[in-house]
């Protein structure tokens, strides 16, 4: 059997295995096929994929000669014709792209979007979008820090004392914790909302202060995403964000919904009440981001306020987040890959049929099936 690496289209960096995950698999007698310059971006020469054991070839080589491919994001509509019977894995947000998950059912391609996974601790391995949303999450907070026209720590200096920084984080997932922690050690004052009351305790263990608004949908079977609530609790979630984000100097938004735009948390009204030089990131911004302003990968100074959109900021760690994703797909992939190295598609684990999207030429997942009913 043999797995092959895609080089993966600009802006991204980030490249779906590593030399150190290669060797995985060569102990399993599988073969490793990777595109040339595939991982240039992530700093790593096509030398040390051979001396790993992998055999670096053209695009059409690997596309042509791998029984699964591998690319972190949809494959470029010219690769297509090549995926008929294929097996391809990645990160596809397929409940965004359902016409691209028709055209793959259309090619018999089986898909398998790992950013499906059901967040399970058994599946804690192969979660992409905590290993990568960590690296999302304090890269947010060193942005904003590197665009903030003031200190982050409180100094007491002879020629007078310098507050701290007030930053506010919306949403206490992944990203949020780890931003809560990077902003902390930047020595702000954070404060956070989230409308789960169980991460109450982690967020003031980091040494935050937790904003709290009564009456919130549940959300602990939602992943880590947030969830449609109640419109009494919109407007009282809505004032009280209203109040924090007025005194705030630096704010980081993660709220995203599945398969919906993500819910707008700072209004234009919210906005107008900022200070000039308040800075904005925005980690929703490619499903339309949590403030009124936000255009994905762009910044956008509205009344002196930056907006950062920008949902690729792992991408700006390349290295590390290639060395994160790479060993959860490689957990993944043992998961249909025998001791033999043979493929072994075992839909009876729950882990392999909940990431499975498309296979034998329909899609299959439930959710993705019903997006072409709405």
């Amino acid at each position: 059997m043999t797995i092959g690496v895609l080089k993966e289209s600009s802006p991204e960096t980030r490249v779906s295995l590593l030399p150190e995950h290669v060797a995985i698999f060569k102990k399993l007698n599988v073969n490793v096929f990777v595109e040339l310059n595939a991982g240039e971006n992530a700093f790593v020469a096509d030398q040390k994929y051979t001396e790993a054991g992998a055999t670096v070839v053209s695009r059409e080589d690997v596309l042509k000669n791998s029984d699964v491919l591998l690319s972190i994001n949809n494959p470029a509509s010219g690769d297509i014709d090549f995926l008929q019977s294929k097996i391809l894995l990645g990160n596809y947000q397929p409940l965004y792209n359902y016409f691209l998950m028709q055209k793959f059912a259309e090619k018999n391609t089986t898909v398998f979007s790992i950013d499906m996974i059901p967040r399970t601790t058994r599946a804690q391995s192969m979660d992409v979008l905590s290993s990568q949303a960590n690296i999302a999450g304090y890269k947010a907070v060193l942005l904003a820090a590197n665009m903030f026209p003031k200190y982050f720590p409180m100094f007491m200096t002879a020629a007078g004392s310098i507050p701290p920084a007030k930053v506010l984080i919306l949403g206490a997932g992944v990203a949020g914790l780890q931003a809560i922690a990077t902003a902390r050690r930047l020595g702000a004052v954070v404060e956070v909302f989230d409308t789960r009351p169980a991460v109450k305790e982690e967020v003031m263990s980091l040494g935050a202060k937790f904003v709290e608004v009564e009456g919130a949908a549940d959300a602990s079977k939602a992943g880590g995403y947030a969830v449609v609530q109640s419109e009494e609790f919109l407007q009282k979630q809505k004032m009280r964000i209203a109040e924090s984000v007025a005194k705030s100097d630096i704010i980081i938004t993660t709220a995203q919904i599945p398969g919906k735009p993500a819910p707008i948390l700072i209004t234009t009204d919210m906005l107008d009440k900022m200070k000039n030089g308040s800075v904005i990131i925005d980690l929703a911004a490619a499903t339309g981001g949590n403030t009124s302003m936000t255009k994905n990968e762009e910044i956008v100074n509205y009344n002196g306020v930056n907006i950062v959109g920008n949902s690729m900021l792992a991408s700006s760690m390349p290295y590390d987040a290639s060395k994160l994703y790479g060993k959860n797909i490689a957990n993944f992939l043992q998961l249909i890959i025998d001791k033999e190295g043979k493929l072994n598609l075992n839909f009876d684990d729950d882990l392999v049929k909940g990431t499975c999207i498309v296979h034998d030429g329909k899609i299959v997942n439930e959710k993705v099936a019903n997006l072409k009913s709405n």
